[in-house]
């Protein structure tokens, strides 16, 4: 092979090379794991489960695990994975969760006897995560919890044990059950005003990301209090702006056409070189 093809030959692989990374870069971190998009909508009627308005809003599968706890049968827990879904309007955040649940427990009066339950928990401090075990005394939560049995409680917490429910909820949720067997499903459309209420509410009114997770309850399975499956962190995207999707894609794309460029440029200029010797 003479000297002029091995240096179109190498030209051509790393040109190849720049292009594979160009692409995949933005790939990997444009949609990083735990995010969960929120549709920006400017008017919305997605307070009911089954509003014809969901179906345009992606939706996240988002893994549960039983609870890391010291009351009995901890980890046994039954529900894996919760589908959650989320959407902004310019006054309220609205937040749709769905998971597999063959009975429908909405009664939890005798000893035995314990409610299917669904929460979303966020820091009160967006600015800093807290423990995800219901918070810390130096960053607490707010969790928005609905019960079968009690309904809607918008509550307070600073670490296990710690909790408080407020006296004035502003948290609304409503609830349906459909389906039959293992296709049964739980729906629960939780909403608030973007604006926080009072102190010690989560401002959802932020440009920075939104550290969010969850937290199931099968009751039927003898699930209650610490027995429960939760998520890890995950978090809403508020922030957007030059340095998140779309505009990274685009960055990595600009700088991958112009290390290509200066690649062929160089090379032009040598394999003339050369043809000149």
């Amino acid at each position: 092979m003479t000297d002029h093809r091995r240096t179109l030959t190498l030209t051509a692989v790393l040109s190849a090379l720049i292009v594979v990374s160009t692409v995949a870069a933005p790939m990997v971190s444009a949609r990083p794991a735990h995010e969960i998009p929120v549709s920006e909508v400017s008017t919305a009627d997605l307070a009911e489960p089954n509003a014809d308005g969901w179906e345009e809003v992606p939706a996240s599968d988002v893994p549960l695990a039983s609870a890391p706890s010291s009351v009995p049968n901890a980890d046994d827990t039954s529900v894996e994975t919760v589908d959650v879904q989320a959407a902004r309007t310019d006054e309220r955040l609205y937040v749709r969760l769905e998971w597999h649940d063959a009975t429908q427990d909405m009664n939890a009066s005798a000893t035995r006897e314990f409610a299917d339950a669904v929460a979303v928990q966020f820091p009160t401090n967006t600015s800093s995560r807290p423990p995800i075990a219901m918070g810390g005394p130096d960053n607490r939560v707010n969790v928005w919890y609905w019960s079968g049995a009690t309904g809607t409680q918008e509550l307070l917490a600073g670490g296990a044990g710690s909790t408080t429910a407020f006296e004035n909820p502003t948290v609304q949720a409503n609830a349906s059950h459909s389906g039959t067997g293992g296709n049964a499903t739980w729906t629960v459309v939780y909403s608030r005003q973007l604006d926080a209420p009072s102190e010690n509410r989560t401002d959802l009114r932020t440009d920075g990301d939104l550290d969010v997770a969850f937290a199931v309850w099968n009751g039927s399975n003898g699930e209650r209090s610490g027995q429960k499956a939760v998520s890890e962190w995950h978090y809403y995207p508020f922030s957007g702006g030059p340095q998140g999707p779309p505009y990274e894609t685009l960055l990595w794309t600009v700088a991958g056409i112009a290390i290509v460029a200066v690649v062929g440029v160089t090379s032009f200029g040598i394999y003339r070189t050369r043809g000149a010797e």
